[in-house]
Parts: structure tokens; C-alpha cells; sequence
């Protein structure tokens, strides 16, 4: 993308998220949007202009507009989006984690600024909540449901996601060189790789899948290196594998929950930690959140720690009806 409805800083900063801290096109977008609202809100404040905040133009904004923000520039810009536009305490948490991290990168890396004004922004405490999962006998139930066309290959794709914990932005970039034995390699944010045990279920599903059912004529190029594959010979998409998993949600008598691809992340993860005993940082380097790498500085965890946290989950025992 290139941004040109953004001043030059905002584009440097974009890019250096891109190319130096190798974030996701999805979250620089997010911090784009972010940043380019805070914008629109102070120029049209600050120079009292009569015009709607989304048709303010920013792409003049200089140096100087920019030295001249403060702190309670920033906390009245959250009121705003609080206040305005109805923002709840994770999209406003958002909108401070942007500005903090431009700020910093303006201070640190681009040294346009002497301090940092936006050090000492305060993230709202946001109310613990366990994120929302499928119980065992939902994901039992799930399981179950899986028949009919590209069975093999959906209950494969279930088996992962309940078992693995992975994003689907990880399950669709998969491989068949992401492959061995008993391991797959994932490749994660920011381009950053894990490795993650395959317990029997998921093996087992795997296999069946392709010696069964991923048996096409008129693969793609990209559908020939792809581990999971539509009827069309392309790699599967985002929104197919979307599209399965919520129509054996209804199929298994959970739609309307708002159970989805990411929830069955977050089920997986609750079952390791819930059912396992699954130590967290362990947890951390199945799931490869963000801070994983200085996580690793100080646990060591070893193959042997990721195999056990899979094989944990209690749904690495159920198998498919034949």
C-alpha cells in the first residue's frame, strides 16, 4: 500500500513497521487508520476547521504540526473516540498502543523528537474475560458433523485448529515442505517460524486426507506446494476455510454462538492450559504470540514441552468415525 493521503512521517513509519519489524500488512494497516484518524482529529481541532473529520486532508501535515502535539492532545482525541464514536476499551487500548509505538519510533529510530510526549499514555484496565471456546463435548459434537464432500480434508482442517491452536492466516500458508513426521512448521506473524508436535489425531487426519482426497488433475502452481487445496486446484482461501468451519458449526447444532476460526484457537488453547496443566510460557511457544522470542531467553523450552502440551489436549484421543 502506499498511503498517499498520509504525511511523509506517518508513511516513514508505516514502512519501517513493514520492512524493519516485519508486522503483517493487516496490522500496519491497522496502525494507518489509527494514526490517520489521530491526525484528522488534531488538524481539525487545532486549526478550528469547519469540515467532517473523515474528509480533513492530513497529507501536509509537517515536522513542526507534528513537535507540537502533546499528551492531552492525545487524551482528547480518546475522548472523542470514547465519547463520539462509542469506542469501547479494546478499540481505544488500540488507538494508544499506536500512538505510543509512533511516537517511540519517532523518538528512538527517526530522532525527530527529543523525548517521547506519548511515554507516559495510560492503557484503560480492561475487565478479565476468558476468551470464548467450545467445551469438549461442542468440539466432540464439531467432529462428528464433518461428512460428505472434502470431508477428509475439512475434519483434517478442524483437527488442526482444535488441537494445534493455530491463526488461519497460519493454517492456509501451510505447506506439504512445512511436512516432518511428527512436526509442521508454522510460519507465523511477522514472518517468524515455530515448530509444533502433531499428535495421533492430527497425524492421522492429515495422512488420511492426502492419501484419500487431495487427488487433483489441474493444481496450480501455488496449489501444488499447499497442503490444504480447493476443487479448483488453488491454494484454499481464508474465507473457504471461514466458510467451512461455520457451516459445521451449524451442521453440529453451534451456529449463532459466535464460535469462529478464532475461537477455535482460543478453545484449543484453554483445553492445553485447563485439561493439561499446560505451563503458559509453554503455551506461549505453541500459540507464537508476539513476545515469544523474550520469552524464550529465559524459559528454554524444548521439543519435548511442545510435544506434551499437545498431546494434553484432550481432544488428541477422540477418533473419527469410520
Amino acid at each position: 500500500m502506499v498511503y498517499d493521503d498520509s504525511p511523509k512521517l506517518l508513511k516513514d513509519f508505516l514502512f519501517y513497521l513493514d520492512v524493519v519489524n516485519g508486522k503483517s500488512q493487516k496490522t500496519i494497516y491497522e496502525y494507518y487508520l489509527d494514526l490517520r484518524l489521530f491526525f484528522k482529529f488534531l488538524k481539525k481541532h487545532r486549526y478550528k476547521l469547519d469540515a467532517e473529520i473523515d474528509s480533513v486532508a492530513i497529507n501536509d501535515i509537517d515536522t513542526e504540526f507534528i513537535k507540537a502535539i502533546s499528551l492531552q492532545d492525545a487524551y482528547e482525541y480518546l475522548y472523542y473516540m470514547k465519547e463520539t464514536r462509542k469506542a469501547g476499551p479494546n478499540t481505544l487500548n488500540r488507538k494508544m498502543c499506536s500512538i505510543r509505538m509512533f511516537f517511540k519510533y519517532l523518538t528512538n529510530k527517526a530522532l525527530v523528537l527529543e523525548s517521547n510526549v506519548m511515554e507516559n499514555l495510560e492503557s484503560n484496565s480492561l475487565p478479565h474475560r476468558l476468551p470464548k471456546h467450545l467445551s469438549i463435548d461442542e468440539c466432540q459434537e464439531l467432529l462428528k458433523s464433518v461428512n460428505g464432500k472434502n470431508s477428509k480434508r475439512n475434519y483434517a482442517i478442524l483437527t488442526i485448529f482444535l488441537n494445534c491452536g493455530l491463526r488461519l492466516s497460519e493454517l492456509v500458508s501451510l505447506n506439504l515442505s512445512d511436512l516432518d513426521k511428527e512436526y509442521i512448521t508454522i510460519t507465523g506473524k511477522g514472518n517468524k517460524q515455530r515448530t509444533i508436535y502433531l499428535n495421533d489425531n492430527c497425524r492421522l487426519a492429515i495422512e488420511d486426507y492426502l492419501k484419500n482426497e487431495r487427488q487433483f488433475d489441474n493444481l496450480t502452481d501455488d496449489g501444488r506446494k499447499a497442503l490444504f487445496v480447493s476443487q479448483m486446484g488453488n491454494r484454499i482461501s481464508r474465507r473457504m476455510v471461514q466458510q467451512l468451519v461455520e457451516n459445521h458449526l451449524k451442521t453440529a447444532g453451534l451456529g449463532g454462538k459466535q464460535y469462529s476460526t478464532h475461537k477455535l484457537r482460543h478453545t484449543a488453547a484453554t483445553l492445553m492450559h485447563k485439561y493439561g496443566g499446560v505451563d503458559v510460557r509453554v503455551l506461549q511457544e505453541v500459540l507464537g504470540h508476539e513476545n515469544l522470542g523474550t520469552t524464550q531467553i529465559y524459559t528454554h523450552i524444548d521439543s519435548e514441552q511442545i510435544k506434551d502440551a499437545v498431546n494434553a489436549n484432550p481432544l488428541s484421543k477422540i477418533k473419527k468415525n469410520s
